[in-house]
């Protein structure tokens, strides 16, 4: 498992790598992950999560 894997992303950092992301929260539901490209910005977790970061769940293909 690489760092990127392992770390959480704050909203305004940049994204590493392209993939899906999911909130901090540790609920693991889908309704708080998202799907972000390479050198886009992180946003906030939505309004109703507690989570307060992402966390690389599943790289995706550039």
């Amino acid at each position: 498992m690489s760092d990127d894997e392992t770390r959480m992303f704050r909203p305004g950092e940049k994204v590493p790598e392209s993939g899906i992301y999911e909130c901090t929260c540790g609920e693991s539901h889908k309704a708080f992950t998202s799907t972000d490209v390479k050198g886009h910005t992180f946003s906030p977790p939505p309004e109703h999560c507690s989570g307060i970061g992402w966390n690389l769940k599943e790289p995706t293909h550039e």
